[in-house]
C-alpha cells in the first residue's frame, strides 16, 4: 500500500499530517476490546491491521492477560485472520517473570496462582513454578485464570505471609467479554492483598514493566500504544513516554475520555483500528484554550465555568476529537461542563 492510499480523506485542518501507520515504527496493540472480544474479532480490526502492516507499520500485541502463552495468543490471532507468531506477542506473564527473575536467584521456586501462561513464562526465565506453600517459594505471582480455586489462593496467601515476594501480573479490576464486564485479575489480587495486608508489585499496564518488556522485545524506536482503556493502556503509555491511541471498541467511553486526567489522555482518538490509517487531529497536544475547529465541528468555551459548546455536522468522531482538544487545553473540566456537548454526539458515535 502506498502513501497516497493510506492518506485518502486527509483532514483540511492538518493537510500535512500523515496517518499514524506512517508516523510510528511499531504499534503496541492491546488485545481484549481492541483486536478481539472473547473469541471474535472487533469490527474493522482485521482489514485495518492488514492495511497498516502493508503500509510498513510493525504490529506487536501487548496484553495484560497472563492466562495464555504467546503461541496460544498468536494462534488465536491467526485464526481470526491476523497473521502472528509467538514473537509478536508480549504478555504480562512475561513481564512478571522478568520482574521476579531480577529479584530472586535462578532456579528459585515461585508459587503460581494463575494459568499455564505464567508457568511457561517463569520457566523461560529459569525459574521453577510450584503450587503449594510447603515448597517455600521465594515469590508468589498471580495472574488471571477463569478456573482459579480457593485452595490455590489460600496457598498463595500462606506463602506471602511467610515472606514471599508478591507479584501481580496485572491489576485490571474488570475484563471485557461478549456478556459485559466481568471481574478481572485486579479483583482477584485483592483476596491475597486483603488477607495478608501485603500489596503486590504489579507488572502489567499501567505499571512500567510490561511497556518496557514490549519495547525491549520489539526494538521499537517510536512506538504507538493502542488500547481501549484509559487507566491501563493510555496511562501506561504516558508513564512509558510513548504516544497512544484510544479506540472506542472496549471499556472506556467518550465521557470517560473527555473527563480524563492528564495522565490518561491519549495522543489520538478513534472509533476503531481504522484510526491507524486516518490522518487525524493529535488531540493530546496543547491547543491554548481557544475554539477548536475540526472536520466540520467547532468546540468552544463560553465563560470559564460554563458548559462547552459543540456545533457542526461532520463525522461524529471528529466532533469528539475537537471536544477533547478543547477540554484538555485548560483546567480540568467537570461532567456538568462536558455533558451538553457529549449529548450532541451520543446518538451518533
Amino acid at each position: 500500500m502506498g502513501y497516497e492510499t493510506v492518506c485518502a480523506g486527509s483532514s483540511p485542518l492538518l493537510p500535512h499530517q500523515r496517518p499514524p501507520a506512517l508516523i510510528y515504527d511499531v504499534a503496541l496493540l492491546d488485545l481484549d476490546g481492541v483486536v478481539y472480544t472473547g473469541q471474535g474479532a472487533v469490527r474493522h480490526a482485521v482489514p485495518a491491521l492488514a492495511q497498516a502492516r502493508d503500509a510498513g507499520l510493525r504490529l506487536a500485541y501487548v496484553t495484560n492477560n497472563a492466562s495464555r502463552s504467546p503461541s496460544a495468543v498468536a494462534s488465536h490471532l491467526t485464526t481470526l485472520g491476523v497473521p502472528a507468531t509467538a514473537a509478536d506477542v508480549v504478555t504480562s506473564a512475561q513481564a512478571a517473570a522478568s520482574l521476579i527473575a531480577e529479584r530472586v536467584p535462578p532456579g528459585s521456586p515461585v508459587l503460581v496462582a494463575g494459568a499455564m501462561g505464567l508457568r511457561l513464562a517463569l520457566r523461560a526465565r529459569g525459574l521453577r513454578p510450584v503450587s503449594v506453600a510447603a515448597e517455600r517459594p521465594l515469590a508468589v505471582v498471580q495472574g488471571y485464570a477463569p478456573d482459579m480455586s480457593y485452595g490455590l489462593l489460600a496457598e498463595a496467601a500462606l506463602a506471602v505471609r511467610a515472606g514471599a515476594l508478591f507479584v501481580g501480573a496485572n491489576a485490571d479490576l474488570t475484563l471485557p467479554s461478549p456478556r459485559g464486564l466481568q471481574p478481572g485479575n485486579g479483583s482477584m489480587l485483592q483476596v491475597i492483598a486483603i488477607s495478608t495486608g501485603v500489596q503486590p508489585i504489579v507488572a502489567g499496564k499501567p505499571e512500567p514493566p510490561l511497556h518496557a518488556e514490549a519495547v525491549a522485545r520489539t526494538g521499537a524506536r517510536r512506538p504507538l500504544v493502542v488500547g481501549d482503556r484509559l487507566d491501563t493502556d493510555i496511562e501506561g503509555a504516558t508513564r512509558g513516554g510513548a504516544d497512544s491511541m484510544l479506540v472506542l471498541t472496549g471499556v472506556s467511553t467518550p465521557r470517560d475520555l473527555v473527563l480524563a486526567p492528564p495522565s490518561q489522555r491519549p495522543t489520538y482518538v478513534s472509533l476503531d483500528l481504522n484510526g491507524l490509517l486516518e490522518p487525524q487531529l493529535a488531540v493530546g497536544r496543547p491547543y491554548g484554550g481557544g475554539p477548536v475547529e475540526y472536520g466540520g465541528w467547532i468546540a468552544r468555551r463560553g465563560d470559564a465555568d460554563g458548559p462547552i459548546e459543540l456545533t457542526g455536522a461532520g463525522q461524529p468522531i471528529d466532533g469528539l476529537r475537537a471536544l477533547c482538544a478543547l477540554a484538555w487545553s485548560g483546567s480540568q473540566i467537570t461532567a456538568e461542563q462536558a455533558d451538553p456537548a457529549l449529548k450532541v454526539l451520543e446518538d451518533r458515535l
